[in-house]
């Protein structure tokens, strides 16, 4: 004969733990959903603050903002439009970011997969500092050196590769959107880096020890392990970058020729950013200029907006990451 001995369930000690959770996770559920509204309406804010002091500056400008290339809204008649900056600073910014992701996920895989652990450390440690350094260091950096050097290989991509349009035209510069865009890729390229490290030591590491016993190679372990777990955060992090890259002011200030057009040709005397223009021209702008140029910041803070938007779309197409998303 079997005998059961009777099971306490839902004890004295059982509730007083369901209560103390309950007690605690309360709190945090306020916290967290007050963190994220007070998140949201700092942008609102921020978006108000703009198109309030936009207005007036779009009311008095005689030319259309959205497509009107011209910057003078300093004149006695405000001639002033968002298309040639808006085309410079995503031209800039997304060359950047074709530069430097490739670059930066190489220097993550090395040090997470390839490195001996002492050399892993050491660079992780100066991966980490080179994200702190100031822009204005790549700034004047790009403007000493970078500049007079570009001079050679921007010559030698107008001679041999000029049927491709943006290595075109008939003038070549040191101080053009190649040559910014090369300066923000490095400015980028220790953000992106650090955080594809991250992610890549997070890989399951069964994963990676099982790809290597069914005879993997090392680099077809992280193709097929690796790489795909970390594809969100590689996404994370270039838009990352990008956003950096887009609201840079002045190393861009400093590089770019800032001339108001629209061209392909990125080793001419061509192109501008809306942060440089903020940077160079508010100190001697009038009330309308002023607003003209919140005006810019305003596209500037759209445009960010709609990148994080599909940075967040193309991670959620991925069931395992919807949530995350």
């Amino acid at each position: 004969m079997v005998t059961t001995s009777p099971r306490r369930e839902g004890g004295p000690a059982v509730r007083r733990s369901a209560f103390r959770r309950s007690r605690g996770d309360v709190p945090f559920r306020f916290a967290s959903t007050g963190a994220g509204v007070v998140l949201l309406a700092i942008m609102a804010a921020i978006g108000v603050f703009l198109v309030v002091k936009a207005v007036p500056a779009l009311q008095a400008n005689t030319s259309n903002f959205l497509t009107e290339k011209i910057w003078t809204p300093n004149a006695a008649e405000p001639q002033f439009g968002i298309a040639a900056l808006a085309f410079g600073t995503v031209l800039s910014s997304f060359l950047a970011l074709i530069i430097a992701t490739p670059v930066a996920i190489g220097v993550a895989l090395f040090i997470s997969h390839y490195a001996p652990r002492r050399l892993a450390s050491v660079l992780g440690y100066v991966v980490d500092l080179l994200a702190a350094v100031p822009s204005v260091v790549y700034g004047l950096w790009g403007v000493t050196f970078l500049v007079p050097f570009m001079r050679g290989p921007s010559e030698f991509l107008n001679t041999y590769f000029a049927w491709i349009p943006l290595f075109g035209g008939d003038q070549v510069v040191g101080k053009s959107m190649l040559t910014a865009s090369i300066v923000l890729a490095i400015m980028i390229l220790p953000i992106i880096a650090a955080i594809s490290r991250e992610v890549f030591l997070q890989a399951p590491k069964m994963q990676e020890e099982a790809a290597l016993a069914l005879g993997a190679t090392r680099w077809e372990m992280i193709r097929m392990s690796v790489l795909p777990f970390g594809r969100p955060g590689i996404i994370s992090a270039a838009m990352l970058g990008l956003g950096r890259a887009m609201g840079e002011t002045i190393a861009v200030a400093l590089i770019l020729p800032a001339t108001f057009g629209i061209s392909f040709q990125i080793l001419g005397p061509n192109g501008n950013s809306i942060a440089a223009n903020i940077a160079n021209g508010f100190g001697e702008a009038t009330t309308i200029g002023r607003g003209a140029l919140i005006a810019s910041g305003l596209v500037l803070f759209l445009i960010t907006l709609v990148v994080n938007m599909g940075a967040r779309m193309i991670i959620a197409r991925r069931k395992e990451f919807a949530r995350a998303a």
